[in-house]
C-alpha cells in the first residue's frame, strides 16, 4: 500500500474560508496564546456565534507568524490529560485567525488594524519582561521597540482615524503574568503619552473610550511536541507544521463588570472563565504555587541533569525537592490552608500529566524576572513569617546563579534571557570569586527591585550553596548545604 502524500494544511486544502471579522487584535503568536485565549474565543464562536476573529501580531523582529501565515492561520490543538484515572485526548482544529502580522516588515498592514470596524479587544501575552516603559522609543520608529509603545502607536492611529469616536474605544486584556498587569499597562501607555507629547483629547480617549482588565492565565502548554510528532501527525489528515498541545486544565481569571460580562459572554458556555471584581486570591495561588514551583525547579533540575517537567516531579529526589519548595510556599499563603492544599496537589498531578512532555529548557526563558516575580514573594514572606531563610527556595536562588554561569559539566545551558543579564553573569563568573558574584547579584535592583543583601544570612547562605554545587554537584551538594543549614 503506498503512503498518502497529506495535503498542508490551509483553507482551500480544508474548505475553511476566512469569515470572521477582526474583533481581536492579539499581540504575540506564541504557543501558549494560540492554546489558550484563540482556543477560548473559538468556543464562544462555536457555541454562542460570537463571529470573531483574530488577527495576530508579532511583538518581536524574529517569531512564527510566516508560518502562521503559510497555514492561513490555521493550527491544530491537541488537549492532554487525565481525568479520573483515564487518559483523555481531545483534538481541535483552531480556526479563528484570519491573519498574521510582523510589523517589522508590514508596518502599514499594522497601522491598518487599527482601522477595522469591529474591532473590540486587545489581547498580549509578552513575557513578563513584555511590559515596560522603553524612553528611547519613539513615535516615528516602524515599529518602536516595545509592545506597549506599539500599542500605543496603533490605539492612537485608531482615534484619529475615527475622529474620538468614543464607541471605537477598546477592551485591553493583557495575559501577560505579573501582577496588575492591565493597570501597569494603561500607566505605561499614559508615559507615552506625556514623552511624545500626544494631545489631551487623545489621553482622555484612552481614559474613557478605553477599559482596561487585569487577568489571570492558567493553562501548562508544553507546545509543539517535538519529539513525538509523527504520532501526532498520524492523527491528523492533513500536514500541520504549527501543532500546539496543551493539559486540559483551562482557568482564565478577568478582573470585570456587568458590562464585561455582556461583551464577553463566557458564562454561557462550561469554559472555565471567571470574570470578577478581584482577582488577587486567583493569581496568589496559581503564581506562587504553579509558576513558583515551574520557576524553581528550572536550573535546580537542570543542572541535576533532567530535561523534562515530568522526569523532575517524578524523580526521588528532585520530586522531594519540588515538593519541599511547594510546603515552603504554601506556608507563606494567607488563605484556606484546605483550599491551598487541594490546589497544591492538583498542581503536582498537572506536573506528571503523561501526555505533556514539557522540556524544562522551553520554560527558562527569562528566569531571573520570573524569580522575581513567582518566588522571591514566598522567600521573602517566608522570612518575615519565621526569621529563618527557607531551606529549598534558597537553594533554588542559588540554582539560578549557577545556572547562569552557562555552561555545566562541560555542556552549555539553555540560557534563554536578555543580552544585558547574559553579560552581567558571564562578566561576573570569570572572577570565581564566590562571595562576589553572589553579593553583586543580590544587591542588583534591576534584577529584583530591593536589595537582598539586606535579607538578614540569604548571601551567605547562598554562597555556601553555591561552593557546594560547585564542588559536589546539585545533589550531594544539597545534602551538604542542608547540614550546615541545620547547624
Amino acid at each position: 500500500m503506498k503512503n498518502t502524500i497529506k495535503q498542508k494544511l490551509n483553507r482551500a486544502s480544508i474548505q475553511e474560508p476566512v469569515s470572521f471579522p477582526i474583533k481581536v487584535v492579539q499581540f504575540g503568536e506564541g504557543n501558549f496564546l494560540r492554546a489558550f485565549v484563540d482556543y477560548a474565543f473559538q468556543r464562544l464562536n462555536t457555541e454562542l456565534d460570537f463571529n470573531a476573529g483574530i488577527a495576530v501580531v508579532q511583538p518581536l523582529a524574529g517569531g512564527l507568524v510566516h508560518m502562521l501565515n503559510d497555514q492561513d492561520g490555521l493550527y491544530t490543538l491537541f488537549m492532554n490529560g487525565v481525568k479520573k484515572g483515564e487518559k483523555i485526548q481531545d483534538i481541535a482544529l483552531i480556526k479563528n485567525v484570519v491573519k498574521g502580522i510582523n510589523p517589522y516588515t508590514e508596518f502599514k498592514n499594522f497601522l491598518d488594524l487599527a482601522k477595522e470596524e469591529e474591532l473590540q479587544f486587545i489581547i498580549s501575552n509578552t513575557t513578563e519582561a513584555g511590559i515596560e516603559f522603553v524612553d528611547s522609543d519613539l513615535p516615528t520608529m516602524q515599529p518602536p521597540a516595545s509592545f506597549p509603545a506599539k500599542l500605543a502607536i496603533l490605539l492612537h492611529e485608531r482615534f484619529q482615524h475615527f475622529k474620538g469616536d468614543f464607541s471605537k474605544g477598546v477592551t485591553i486584556i493583557p495575559c501577560e503574568l505579573i501582577n496588575y498587569n492591565a493597570a501597569t499597562l494603561k500607566s505605561i501607555l499614559l508615559q507615552y503619552c506625556d514623552l511624545w507629547n500626544l494631545d489631551n483629547a487623545f489621553k482622555t480617549w484612552l481614559l474613557e473610550a478605553c477599559t482596561y482588565h487585569n487577568t489571570l492565565v492558567d493553562r501548562i502548554v508544553p507546545g509543539y511536541p517535538k519529539n513525538e510528532i509523527e504520532e501526532y501527525n498520524n492523527k491528523l489528515n492533513y500536514s500541520d507544521n504549527l501543532i500546539v498541545t496543551a493539559e486540559p486544565f483551562f482557568l482564565w481569571v478577568i478582573e470585570g463588570d456587568e458590562a464585561l460580562k455582556q461583551k464577553l459572554p463566557f458564562h454561557k458556555t462550561d469554559l472555565n472563565v471567571k470574570i470578577v471584581e478581584d482577582m488577587q486570591d486567583f493569581r496568589t495561588l496559581k503564581v506562587r504555587i504553579l509558576n513558583g514551583a515551574h520557576t524553581s525547579m528550572v536550573p535546580f533540575s537542570i543542572l541535576y541533569g533532567n530535561e523534562t517537567v515530568r522526569e523532575t516531579v517524578d524523580g526521588t529526589f528532585t520530586g522531594n525537592f519540588v515538593d519541599e519548595v511547594i510546603h515552603e510556599i504554601n506556608s507563606t499563603l494567607d488563605m484556606n490552608p484546605t483550599e491551598i492544599a487541594n490546589y497544591a496537589e492538583e498542581v503536582m498531578d498537572r506536573f506528571r500529566n503523561p501526555f505533556i512532555i514539557h522540556k524544562l529548557s522551553d520554560i527558562a526563558l527569562n528566569t531571573v524576572s520570573k524569580f522575581k516575580v513567582r518566588v522571591l514573594p514566598s522567600l521573602l514572606t517566608y522570612v518575615t513569617n519565621t526569621q529563618e531563610l527557607p531551606l529549598h527556595l534558597t537553594f533554588s536562588l542559588a540554582c539560578l546563579i549557577q545556572f547562569y554561569k552557562g555552561d555545566w559539566n562541560g555542556k552549555a545551558l539553555p540560557i534563554n534571557d536578555n543580552a544585558e543579564i547574559i553579560s552581567f553573569f558571564s562578566t561576573l563568573w570569570k572572577t570565581k570569586d564566590l562571595p562576589k558574584i553572589v553579593n553583586l547579584t543580590l544587591e542588583n535592583k534591576d534584577f529584583w527591585e530591593c536589595n537582598l543583601l539586606e535579607v538578614k544570612g540569604l548571601a551567605e547562605a547562598v554562597v555556601t550553596a553555591l561552593s557546594e554545587i560547585e564542588t559536589n554537584g546539585i545533589e550531594i551538594g544539597f545534602e551538604n548545604f542542608k547540614m550546615k543549614f541545620n547547624s
